[in-house]
């Protein structure tokens, strides 16, 4: 039977079998690199967010993959009849802090959208919706260096002592360890002693997500 998540599992597949992350299919398919990014799968209300008939044709031509080929995919078979496992992801859209303040890069949860995103390889395993950011200028010494690279998991769950990018209605980017968050306020402090610690209240916060991994 035809579901959800068997059509996007045969995505995830076809990206793998290709060795492309789902975010590289998409792009040598000519689309927007954060098409088939996890957060676009369901909509806000939580629905299920089918894949375009346009955008299967175009993956299926940019790999050279068959119709029979990815119907096999989408019914859970490999190419010798084995179960179809889930794609380790390779690759993230890559961003500069400095960069990242700006408008149209994030929606409105904090995940990666529109244009103007470079990937970048991972030596370490990621999820669908993790996005990397690279360190600008030395306001996050001693911890992290200029070009360090961070890759950030938005929707993960926060607690104190976390490292976390949190991003402000005013288009501040800042990464800050988690000292307290509560329904008025986020205390943040900084990983730089020469840089203040920040006591933001909660209305003035658009997002928060947390730091999984450093390229240290």
């Amino acid at each position: 039977m035809l579901s959800h998540d068997r059509v996007w599992a045969a995505i995830d597949a076809l990206a793998e079998r290709y060795s492309l992350s789902a975010s590289g299919l998409a792009r040598r398919a000519g689309l927007d690199s954060t098409a088939f990014n996890k957060s676009k799968r369901l909509s806000s209300d939580g629905r299920p967010r089918w894949p375009s008939t346009e955008s299967l044709a175009k993956i299926i031509e940019a790999t050279g993959a068959s119709l029979d080929e990815f119907t096999g995919l989408v019914e859970g078979r490999g190419g010798l009849g084995h179960a179809v496992s889930p794609p380790r992801r390779s690759s993230v859209p890559l961003l500069g802090f400095a960069q990242a303040g700006a408008g149209g890069f994030f929606d409105d949860a904090g995940f990666p959208a529109g244009q103007g995103w470079d990937l970048i390889e991972l030596p370490a395993q990621s999820t669908e919706s993790s996005y990397a950011l690279k360190v600008q200028g030395d306001s996050m010494l001693p911890l992290y260096r200029n070009g360090d690279v961070l890759i950030v998991e938005p929707g993960a769950s926060t607690r104190k002592g976390d490292r976390v990018v949190v991003k402000t209605n005013g288009g501040e980017v800042m990464a800050k360890v988690l000292e307290r968050q509560t329904t008025t306020s986020i205390v943040l402090v900084s990983l730089n002693p020469d840089h203040p610690d920040r006591d933001i209240p909660t209305s003035d916060v658009e997002w928060v997500a947390r730091i999984v991994w450093a390229s240290q």
